[in-house]
């Protein structure tokens, strides 16, 4: 079934790390894990293929939870939530069980429609008769035929290239499964194909956007979806994506099961998805192989200090330059810095490309493409590269502009070391960056190791009393001043002149407000420089106001312009008393 689809540019990896790696031994006497978890012989077979045999923990857990059972009260199913690192093989963990259960739905409908053929043939043997003909298949490209796609299952994801992702796997695990099809829609690709490619499929992977847009169209049907599985769904269950996913909530309300994978679960979010729960989450199987506060053993982690953005380009020049770098991923913070920074290191000799959102859907496949087959050897990426991109030989992550959220930080180093492999993830910080630094750190509960390189040491220091961390010297976890707190005592504080208290703010605002008036040199109102209008409507006088009436010819009463300049002169008189009975007398 590898043509079932087609993904568009081969984008996809043919590796399937998201599995465990065993190498059997030389008598070939090693039990294959998957076939205890109760698997299909065509599922096992196929993960066979890859060279898998073993299952991950997330995987071992997750499976037996997610097959059909009996004994329970949703409909024979249970709703999961399962958190586990990056590269721990979530994807097979939700993958397998969905496929499996589709598969022998397909052989039960096939078995009860071959009785059904057999017991007509009988009674029309008993007749006389000739046997019924068997209904050919009908051709689902021909326009004729076109019915809306049904699937059973759904699988929605974030992004493009993570769907992407997510739909060739799914591809390689069915290649074995006889009539089950894989369709995948994303945005930015021609909707005819992807029409023609929802004929007959048993299970859509999409991003949201696209596939609501398919559904109000009537191109796809989602009353018969029995499984949904949201992958990444701590970015799902983000305002980005939370009307979309109450949307597809409602138009899937008759689903069985429910299954949320991702390698961050906040306390926010697992409020938020325990709506999306049968049962408001009552019945959910919770599954937390290791949390993000567990280090990565197989993954290095340093911190670089840098003065500015150009000490930081040389500390990344000097680490680009090392020969033992097979591919790496170098993270920005904003799509001009990233197409910027890829520019410079095109210029430099090296083999980089940016990948970001801006870009089409197409330039984006050829992009990865070209990373996958060791076309390129850097690609400068936004965090739409966090998630998603799946290739083993990522040696280096560097993270050039940090996250803005700290839990992005856990997805970007996890697209190094998967499966088991060793990887290196390396972040430049300058030292006005040391809030979010805090933040990782207060995040992950891991403290970063910072280091310096020889010859490139930052020349900003900090004082050294105090905490022996960098930045931290003198300073509160906020990057506040420590001076002058302590345990039995508050603060001094000083209030100004204008009648501000630091802690109070404004005390008594009537008493106050004239004093703390007279001086607008910071108001923007009262400088012509933050002005929207020209410089010449912002001097008042009755020859400046005068002048809007020529907009109207003479002799034709009060003119809106007039009007408009009177009000525009009133807006900026100071609220002075004294000054505002001057400007009366001016009008």
């Amino acid at each position: 079934m590898t043509d079932a689809l087609n993904i568009e540019g081969g984008l996809l990896s043919a590796d399937m790390s998201c599995l465990t790696e065993t190498e059997p031994d030389s008598g070939g006497n090693q039990p294959n894990g998957f076939v205890e978890l109760g698997l299909a012989q065509e599922l096992v077979r196929a993960v066979a293929d890859l060279g898998y045999i073993k299952p991950t923990p997330v995987q071992q857990r997750a499976i037996p939870l997610a097959l059909p059972m009996d004994d329970t009260e949703h409909h024979g199913y249970n709703d999961l939530m399962v958190s586990s690192q990056t590269g721990s093989g979530k994807t097979a963990a939700f993958l397998l069980p969905v496929l499996n259960t589709l598969l022998a739905q397909l052989a039960q409908a096939a078995s009860k429609e071959r009785a059904e053929y057999d017991k007509a043939c009988a009674q029309a043997l008993e007749k006389g008769e000739a046997p019924p003909k068997r209904s050919k298949r009908k051709d689902p490209t021909n326009p004729r035929n076109f019915k809306a796609a049904v699937p059973g299952a759904l699988v929605l994801c974030p992004t493009r290239e993570l769907a992407q992702q997510v739909a060739h796997d799914a591809i390689e695990l069915v290649k074995h499964c006889r009539g089950l099809r894989i369709a995948n829609v994303v945005g930015g690709m021609p909707y005819q194909v992807q029409i023609a490619k929802l004929q007959n499929a048993n299970l859509v992977v999409a991003t949201p956007g696209r596939l609501l847009d398919l559904q109000r169209s009537m191109q796809i049907k989602l009353d018969k979806v029995q499984f949904l599985v949201i992958d990444e769904a701590d970015r799902m269950l983000d305002l980005g994506f939370s009307d979309d996913l109450a949307e597809i909530n409602q138009l899937t309300s008759q689903r069985q099961q429910t299954m949320m994978f991702s390698a961050t679960f906040a306390p926010r979010i697992q409020q938020l998805a325990m709506r999306v729960m049968h049962d408001n989450g009552s019945g959910v199987h919770k599954i937390q192989i290791d949390s993000p506060h567990q280090k990565h053993s197989n993954i290095q982690q340093v911190l670089f200090w840098a003065d500015n953005a150009q000490h930081k380009r040389q500390l990344l020049d000097h680490w680009l330059r090392d020969a033992s770098i097979g591919q790496a991923i170098v993270f920005a913070s904003t799509q001009i810095e990233c197409d910027g920074l890829a520019s410079d290191l095109q210029q430099d000799g090296f083999s980089a490309v940016a990948l970001h959102g801006a870009l089409s859907q197409g330039l984006r496949n050829r992009r990865l493409m070209a990373l996958r087959n060791g076309q390129v050897q850097i690609l400068v990426a936004t965090d739409v590269a966090a998630r998603g991109i799946d290739v083993p030989s990522i040696t280096h992550v560097f993270n050039f502009g940090l996250p803005m959220k700290a839990e992005d930080y856990t997805h970007r180093i996890g697209r190094t070391g998967r499966a088991g492999r060793d990887g290196l993830a390396v972040t430049f910080a300058e030292f006005r960056d040391r809030r979010k630094i805090f933040d990782i750190e207060a995040y992950t509960k891991q403290p970063f190791k910072a280091e310096e390189i020889p010859g490139l040491e930052p020349k900003q220091r900090f004082p050294s009393a105090g905490s022996g961390r960098p930045g931290l010297a003198g300073r509160n976890s906020r990057g506040g001043n420590r001076e002058g707190f302590s345990r039995d005592r508050k603060p001094e504080v000083k209030s100004r002149k204008d009648g501000f208290d630091p802690v109070r703010g404004f005390g008594d605002r009537h008493a106050d407000r004239s004093e703390a008036r007279k001086d607008n040199r910071f108001d923007s109102r009262f400088d012509s420089r933050f002005d929207s209008r020209s410089d010449s409507r912002t001097t008042r006088g009755p020859k400046q106001i005068g002048a809007h009436d020529r907009r109207k010819p003479a002799g034709t009463g009060k003119s809106s312009g007039t009007a408009h300049g009177n009000a525009g002169a009133r807006s900026f008189v100071s609220r002075d008393p004294s000054q505002r009975r001057t400007a009366r007398s001016t009008r």
